[in-house]
């Protein structure tokens, strides 16, 4: 299906997200010390974490939230706080939320609840972040945050696994009424969070699928390795999925976009 035939907001973002991945290729090319990996490690994403560049795009594109500022401290103080997607890349999330004006979100995966927070804070009052998880623990260091920014209401969160939800959601006759949905969970599971989001997802609507570079271990998934051999089969699944259109994008661990037609 023609890119045109999708509604003029997702068009619009989609060739805006190309010219970034071309941006992001050309810098690629001209920094050849840059490189690819995972927000959570030392050389993350296209640009080391440390790295003056990411700095200076940091200190020139970062618009946080005080609330989210002081969200993201504390969890970068956990000691899983490594697990916490980047600040730049839940700014792209939020940007697009905002763009497809988007009322009701899924996330997959929320573990201290920056991004679910990040994304509640531009949904409009009435709208709702279904938020899954299996760990409430790490939820609880997020909740009082979200209450402070005046949000909570909007985060609906559901401690049980995923599917479950996704399950739920469909048998409750929601199935298209969703307008967006981030998956950063197991690796092992993401062909059927994607599945079940694509059904729960309306036309238009967008799917953001985290960690698809895996810290490059896609390159040659190990036969051992079931989370890059899933990722990587995902991967290759979703360039050939007639129903989406996407844009793989090298930030963070990099994160591809499903734009369902």
């Amino acid at each position: 299906m023609p890119l045109l035939s999708v509604p003029k907001e997702v068009a619009v973002g989609t060739a805006m997200l190309g010219v970034a991945f071309a941006t992001g290729m050309l810098a690629g090319r001209r920094y050849p010390s840059l490189v690819f990996g995972t927000p959570k490690s030392s050389t993350s994403g296209m640009i080391g974490k440390n790295s003056p560049l990411r700095q200076y795009i940091l200190d020139h594109s970062l618009r946080e939230h005080p609330i989210l500022k002081k969200l993201r401290l504390l969890t970068a103080d956990h000691p899983w706080g490594r697990m916490m997607v980047s600040c730049e890349q839940a700014q792209l999330m939020a940007n697009l939320v905002k763009l497809i004006k988007a009322k009701k979100v899924i996330e997959i995966g929320v573990f201290t609840g920056y991004n679910a927070l990040n994304m509640a804070l531009v949904l409009p009052d009435t709208g709702r972040v279904i938020a899954c998880d299996i760990n409430e623990d790490y939820a609880k260091i997020g909740r009082p945050l979200w209450k402070e920014a005046g949000v909570e209401h909007k985060i609906d969160l559901r401690i049980k696994p995923a599917i479950q939800t996704l399950d739920e959601l469909l048998a409750n006759g929601e199935a298209e009424t969703f307008d967006f949905a981030f998956i950063d969970a197991d690796k092992e599971s993401y062909n059927e969070y994607y599945e079940k989001c694509l059904r729960l997802i309306k036309k238009g609507g967008i799917i953001a699928i985290d960690n698809v570079f895996w810290n490059g271990k896609v390159l040659n998934p190990r036969k051992d390795d079931l989370a890059a051999q899933s990722i990587h089969h995902l991967n290759e699944k979703l360039l050939r999925d007639a129903r989406i259109n996407i844009s793989m994008l090298p930030i963070g661990d990099g994160v591809t976009l499903a734009f369902k037609l």
